[in-house]
């Protein structure tokens, strides 16, 4: 017999170091401030390149080091990375990489689990693939199912950024650009053509912790969006996260619909 889940419990499932901060990490502080125990299953290190580059183990160890920075600001209990090919993903066997999340999901047994909404959250094939994978293995997991929780991030949200921080380096007298970039993305690429969401989640507290997560980054940021916000904007630019439930896995009420507001 499985042991029963801790109903304040989450895992979130992801593709690289980053992407927990990005498109979760305000839901993830907010766990951590209600004590509720959040885990985080990345499946690449972050590094490109061949397996036996050394330039690739160099970058995959530096965005482990990342990794922990920005987790141990979220709030994260547990951080369990796994060493699949960043950028060969959809290349991958998806047994494999479907077996690699069921076993996670046995060990942890969260309540819920998070991932990527369908669109990746600016149509990255390696989330899309993740997206997959996860929902393949909640629905292979039946009756055992956690509940299953699709992540976007608000269209506009990142030209908000952009926006917000050319603002405040005009005001400094920054002649410096600001780039229309967040983590190496064009600002309108977030939140393109996704699926209608069904949550809408409240961050503005937790925004300034998901920023600095987000910074801990530092790899991915080069005078981008995210790298020139100040921080007093962070509420209002990344204070909203939202989310859909997925129709597979477990449907009962679960603590992500009692803090989050329904669309």
């Amino acid at each position: 017999m499985a042991e029963p889940r801790e109903k304040s419990s989450l895992l979130a499932v992801f593709a690289h170091p980053d992407d927990e901060s990005i498109a979760s990490g305000g839901l993830l502080a907010r766990c951590g401030g209600d004590t509720v125990c959040a885990s985080l299953l990345c499946l690449t290190r972050g590094g490109l390149g061949q397996v036996d580059d050394p330039a690739r183990a160099r970058m995959g160890e530096l965005r482990e080091r990342e990794l922990a920075a920005a987790t141990r600001i979220l709030g994260v209990r547990e951080v369990i990375v796994l060493d699949h090919r960043n950028g060969f993903l959809p290349w991958a066997d998806r047994n494999v990489l479907e077996a690699d999340i069921v076993s996670v999901i046995r060990r942890v047994r969260p309540a819920i689990v998070v991932t990527f909404d369908d669109d990746g959250l600016y149509w990255h094939p390696d989330h899309i693939v993740v997206h997959e994978r996860t929902t393949a293995a909640v629905s292979a997991l039946a009756e055992d199912a956690p509940a299953l929780y699709y992540v976007q991030v608000p269209k506009g949200a990142m030209r908000n950024a952009w926006l917000a921080a050319t603002r405040a380096a005009e005001a400094r007298g920054d002649l410096e650009t600001v780039r229309p970039f967040a983590l190496g993305v064009e600002v309108d690429a977030y939140g393109l053509f996704t699926t209608p969401p069904t949550l809408t989640l409240d961050v503005r507290e937790q925004a300034v912790a998901k920023l600095r997560a987000i910074r801990s980054h530092g790899s991915q940021l080069l005078g981008d969006a995210l790298d020139r916000l100040p921080e007093e904007c962070a509420p209002d630019v990344l204070g909203i996260e939202l989310y859909r439930r997925a129709a597979v896995g477990a449907q009962g009420e679960t603590f992500l619909d009692r803090i989050a507001r329904p669309i």
